[in-house]
C-alpha cells in the first residue's frame, strides 16, 4: 500500500510538471488553485440553505441545457441515479432495471442497484457495445426501466447513432418501460449523435448528468426529468442524506464549467479524432506488436489504448517519460481482458489542442523507446 501511494504522488508531480499534456487531470490541482478558479458573480449574495440561490440557479441551467421540466442538484451521480432508478420503479410498478453489465451502477456502485434501492437488472447484451432496439425487445421478463450509459465509458466511450437511439427507445416503450439516461458524459456526444443537447435529452424520461467529469466542476451530478419526478426525487435526497446544508463551491464551480467548458468541449471531440489517427502509424513505426485504439474514430473527446504489455511496465514507462522530457502521452495503465493485455483512456482537453500529428508520433517513439 505504501509503494502504492508513493508512486502516485511520483505520478501527479510529474503530471503537474509537466509541460506538454493532452490534457490536465483531476488528481492535479491543489486546494488552493481550485479556489482561486472559483467565479464569484456577487460576494454579497447570500449563502445557500438547503439548495436555494446559486444551487436552484444551477438547477434551472441545466433543466434549460437538456430541455426539461425541472432538475435536482445532488452530491454525487451514484445517489442522484440510484433515486431516479428508484423512484420509477415505484412508478412503474417494476423493480428491474435493464442495464449493461459493464454500466456505472453495474461495475462501480458497490451493488447498490439491489443492496440499498432494492431493485434488480437485467442485461440485453454481455457484448463490449451498446446493446441494439432488438435485444431489447428480446429481454425474456418484463422490466420497468431501460437505462444506458451514453457513452459506455467501460466499453471505450460508445455512442449508439442517433437512428440506433431512437430505435432502442422506442424498443423500451414497446415493452412499457421508461428510458433514464446515465448522461454523466452527455455532454460532449453531441458531435457523434449529430444533434443538441436538449434534443437528445427529449428521447428519455430522465437524465442524470456529471458536473465535474467533463466540466471541471468540484463535484457533484444534476437529475433532469418532470417537475413531479424531480420532487420525488428531491424526496429521496433527503432520505439518503443528501440534502447538505451548503453546496454553494460545487454549484459556482459548475456553472463556470458549463459557461467556459461546455462549447469547448465539441473542439476536443474533432481533436481527439486528429490524435487517434496518429496513434496507429506511430505504433507501426515503432514495431509494437500489436496495438489497438477503441474505438478508432472516437465518439467522444476520450477513447482507449490497448498494447500487450505488463500494465506497471507501461505505467513506468509513461512516468520515466514524463519526468525525463516533460510530455504526458499516457497516465495509468491497468490490466484488462487475456493476460498480457493493457489499456488505458486517453482525453483531449485545452492543451492537447496544439498536439499535431508529428507530436503524437514524437510521443510515442518517445515512450516506446523506454519500455
Amino acid at each position: 500500500m505504501t509503494d502504492d501511494l508513493e508512486r502516485k504522488k511520483r505520478l501527479v508531480a510529474a503530471w503537474r510538471a509537466a509541460d506538454r499534456v493532452l490534457a490536465r487531470s483531476l488528481l492535479e490541482p491543489t486546494v488552493g488553485e481550485l479556489l482561486a478558479e472559483l467565479t464569484v458573480p456577487d460576494t454579497d449574495e447570500p449563502a445557500d440553505v438547503y439548495g436555494d440561490g446559486v444551487v436552484g440557479r444551477l438547477e434551472q441551467r441545466v433543466a434549460e441545457l437538456l430541455g426539461m421540466e425541472d432538475a435536482a442538484f445532488f452530491p454525487t451521480g451514484t445517489m442522484a441515479q440510484q433515486i431516479a432508478l428508484r423512484c420509477w420503479a415505484g412508478r412503474t410498478g417494476n423493480p428491474v432495471v435493464a442495464m449493461h453489465p459493464m454500466s456505472h451502477p453495474e461495475r462501480w456502485e458497490g451493488d447498490a442497484v439491489s443492496l440499498v434501492s432494492g431493485l434488480r437488472t437485467v442485461h440485453p447484451t454481455t457484448e463490449p457495445r451498446q446493446p441494439t432496439a432488438q435485444e431489447v425487445r428480446d429481454l425474456a421478463e418484463p422490466f420497468g426501466t431501460l437505462m444506458l450509459e451514453l457513452p459506455l465509458r467501460d466499453a471505450g466511450f460508445l455512442l449508439p447513432s442517433w437512428e440506433e437511439l431512437e430505435e432502442l427507445v422506442d424498443a423500451a416503450r414497446e415493452r412499457d418501460a421508461v428510458v433514464h439516461f446515465d448522461g454523466a458524459r452527455l455532454w460532449e456526444s453531441t458531435v457523434h449523435l449529430g444533434r443538441p443537447l436538449a434534443e437528445i435529452a427529449g428521447l428519455a424520461d430522465s437524465v442524470y448528468v456529471s458536473l465535474y467529469k467533463s466540466l471541471g466542476g468540484l463535484s457533484g451530478a444534476v437529475l433532469a426529468g418532470s417537475s413531479p419526478l424531480v420532487e420525488e426525487a428531491k424526496v429521496w435526497r433527503h432520505r439518503y442524506g443528501g440534502q447538505i446544508f451548503r453546496q454553494f463551491p460545487q454549484a459556482l464551480s459548475a456553472l463556470s464549467g458549463l459557461e467556459r467548458r461546455l462549447p469547448r468541449l465539441p473542439v476536443y471531440v474533432e481533436h481527439a479524432r486528429v490524435v487517434a489517427a496518429a496513434l496507429g502509424p506511430a505504433f507501426a513505426s515503432a514495431c509494437v506488436p500489436w496495438f489497438r485504439i477503441n474505438p478508432e474514430v472516437p465518439h467522444t473527446h476520450q477513447f482507449q489504448v490497448w498494447l500487450p504489455y505488463d500494465p506497471d511496465r507501461l505505467t513506468d514507462a509513461a512516468l520515466r517519460q514524463a519526468e525525463e522530457t516533460g510530455t504526458v502521452l499516457f497516465r495509468r495503465w491497468h490490466a484488462q481482458g487475456p493476460p498480457g493485455l493493457s489499456m488505458t483512456e486517453l482525453e483531449i482537453g485545452e492543451p492537447g489542442l496544439s498536439w499535431t500529428p508529428s507530436d503524437v508520433a514524437a510521443a510515442v517513439t518517445a515512450f516506446t523507446s523506454r519500455l
